[in-house]
């Protein structure tokens, strides 16, 4: 998306047993209110040396339930390890999961889901007991489970694929973790750390102006945090700018600044050492934009989804640099680097700009850059259900099916899960999607051939996937996220 807006081209799974668990006669599911019965599906999704994942549903038979706590027994010593769509305490062998804010209330003959990650030694039978409010739920159990993942998932399926399998939290990070869901990531990058579990090349690469020569930044360890001190030693006594930054999927998306000695145009590369932070208590630093910088690749041959193909992309940034400046997006653009029409883009934005009017507060939001508009929600009109995002770091994700659907979501990247700003239809126009294939990282889709870029903004780690990733893998990656340890 053009930043001038006096310039702009545009308007404005693996086998897997069920346990059911019925209750038929009056069962507690509040202090004070009584219900008919529940129903609890427990789902071994995927299995594997030490760990193993599980999903579980909750269907309340009786009366609407404001609040809820369900409790059930390991007898074989498992642990659960990571949790997501809720809270977990464990003491010994009882396990206690609590609603997130946004699930607790199930309406009669509603759901209420979860998912989860654990750790067991020898044998992993499932739950035979499950309590809903402190009254059993009792029925018969069964599971199975299936084996571990051998062979990667295919990269496009359709939005009905099943839950993700995901593996342990320590031998995972985003990508794996997409992946294991069923979609895999076309380009993943970060000057922070390893979006890969076994990743252990470059991250970027710093060109110093004392001589004009260039060092890649790689990480401490396989799967780890970015190697700061030798960007430190590098650079010492000089200024360095970050020219490339790599893609860590192997499928050769690295992206160039937008500039003299780059891919070409008319901004320059960030400085390499605005901003230092800590991920995990290591050093890192940022991609620290103030303007008139930008990243971009063309790979429409490599992988990135083109025309009404679904994806889906995630980035963090943060939520104290920003401006309103068109337009902060990391994702889907043109390959003419060119405001092409409706749809030709398909990127995350984040950022105070307020493209068709009657914002509520002053943001930062994360939105959708569809080309021809930032879009909150499904319309032109302003989405009621978005919400400003002003911590340090922030988690922004975008995913689109292409002919009819996308959803827009957001949370802290240091605590919390993903809040749904929107998830339904493309806006009027907008389907089929007609994407390029085009990365873009810190500007709109029509910069910077001849123009400069006005929007500030600062990029700690993002990847593009393959696909439309289900809700329970993009829960998996704020986990992820969190745990990291961004500070």
């Amino acid at each position: 998306m053009r930043e001038n807006r006096f310039l702009r081209r545009r308007p404005a799974l693996i086998a897997a047993a069920t346990a059911l668990l019925l209750v038929p006669a009056a069962a507690q599911t509040s202090a004070s209110a009584a219900a008919a019965g529940c129903q609890v599906s427990y789902t071994v999704s995927s299995s594997w040396q030490g760990g193993f994942g599980a999903n579980v549903t909750i269907t309340n038979l009786g009366d609407a339930v404001d609040g809820w706590r369900l409790t059930w027994n390991y007898t074989a010593g498992q642990t659960v390890t990571q949790l997501w769509n809720g809270s977990y305490t464990q003491a010994g062998t009882q396990v206690t999961v609590t609603n997130a804010s946004y699930n607790g209330a199930i309406p009669t003959n509603g759901t209420a889901s979860f998912g989860f990650n654990g750790a067991w030694t020898g044998s992993n039978p499932a739950p035979t007991a499950f309590s809903l409010n402190g009254t059993t739920c009792t029925g018969g159990v069964n599971p199975t489970t299936g084996p571990p993942p051998t062979t990667p998932p295919p990269t496009t399926p359709p939005p009905t694929t099943p839950p993700p399998t995901t593996p342990p939290p320590g031998t995972s990070q985003p990508c794996d973790i997409y992946a294991a869901g069923g979609t895999a990531c076309i380009a993943a990058h970060s000057t922070t750390r390893a979006l890969y579990a076994a990743y252990n090349g470059s991250l970027y690469q710093v060109r110093r102006s004392s001589d004009n020569t260039t060092r890649n930044i790689g990480v401490l360890s396989p799967g780890g945090r970015a190697n700061a001190a030798s960007q430190d030693s590098f650079c010492a006594n000089t200024t360095c700018v970050i020219t490339v930054i790599y893609d860590q999927s192997g499928r050769g998306n690295n992206l160039g600044y937008q500039g003299s000695g780059g891919v070409g145009g008319a901004v320059q590369p960030a400085v390499a050492n605005k901003e230092s932070v800590t991920v995990g208590g290591d050093k890192v630093y940022s991609l620290y934009i103030p303007g008139k910088s930008s990243y971009w690749r063309d790979g429409h041959l490599t992988g990135v989804p083109t025309g009404a193909a679904p994806e889906g992309m995630y980035m963090v940034t943060s939520g104290t640099h920003v401006n309103s400046g068109c337009c902060f997006d990391y994702g889907n653009s043109e390959t003419t680097r060119r405001a092409d029409g409706a749809g030709a883009m398909d990127a995350i934005y984040f950022g105070t700009s307020c493209w068709f009017g009657g914002c509520s507060g002053s943001g930062p939001w994360v939105q959708a850059d569809l080309e021809y508009g930032l879009y909150p929600g499904g319309s032109s009109s302003w989405n009621s259900n978005q919400r400003a995002f002003t911590s340090k770091f922030v988690t922004a994700t975008l995913k689109n099916n292409g002919t009819s659907r996308f959803a827009i979501k957001g949370s802290n990247a240091q605590s919390g899960s993903l809040y749904t700003l929107y998830d339904g239809s493309l806006p009027r126009g907008y389907s089929p999607m007609k994407k390029q294939g085009a990365i873009i990282l810190g500007s709109g889709g029509d910069c910077c051939i001849d123009n400069t870029n006005q929007s500030v903004g600062t990029f700690y780690e993002g990847a593009m996937v393959a696909g439309y990733p289900s809700d329970a893998t993009e829960n998996a990656v704020q986990a992820n996220i969190t745990a990291a340890g961004y500070r």
